[in-house]
């Protein structure tokens, strides 16, 4: 593999078979070469042997957390950029993600065009998109679902120590949590 096509190369994690597929086929018609991985380990050998420059993680695989994942895929290929994709967004896991090395967070579904924005990267022979951030703040229910999540994790999911920490019934926060996040 020539230095060009190593620059071109992606690697998609996630264990749903037909997202991969179909998130590896959207990002070959743009002329990347794309490798895509089921499992932790799966990832973890691919990202050593092809060295791709641009990494799609899902936050669950297989109800383990992708977010132990960013650590060593870095390890394993320091050069890359890694964008960490989840169904369940929420600032704790996005804030997380980060310090751990990832370079961007976004919720799915997501567009191939955001996900080449989040890299940087366009097509071979385009210019990548100049998107202006969204200009809407996000909603009250939004940030409070956003600052649950961020409490949780502080907790490391112990229900009722958030619940007393939000000075909330546990009965309660399980209701909210029951729920799907809200659309920002």
């Amino acid at each position: 593999m020539n230095a060009g096509n190593k620059a071109r190369h992606m690697l998609i994690i996630d264990d749903d078979p037909l997202f991969n597929r179909i998130l590896c086929r959207a990002l070959m018609r743009r002329g990347f070469e794309v490798s895509g991985a089921h499992s932790a380990a799966e990832a973890l050998t691919l990202a050593g042997k092809i060295q791709p420059r641009m990494i799609v993680l899902d936050l669950n695989l297989a109800g383990d957390s992708g977010l132990a994942l960013v650590t060593p895929l870095k390890r394993a290929c320091p050069e890359s950029s890694i964008v960490v994709l989840t169904g369940y967004a929420s600032i704790a896991t996005a804030v997380e993600a980060i310090k751990r090395g990832a370079t961007q967070y976004l919720a799915k579904p997501v567009e191939v065009d955001t996900l080449l924005a989040a890299f940087g990267a366009a097509a071979p022979g385009t210019e990548p998109a100049d998107r202006p951030p969204p200009s809407a703040p996000l909603s009250v229910e939004r940030m409070e679902w956003e600052h649950i999540q961020r409490i949780l994790l502080e907790h490391d999911g112990n229900i009722s120590a958030t619940a007393r920490a939000l000075n909330m019934h546990r009965r309660t926060l399980q209701r909210k949590l029951g729920k799907r996040p809200v659309k920002s």
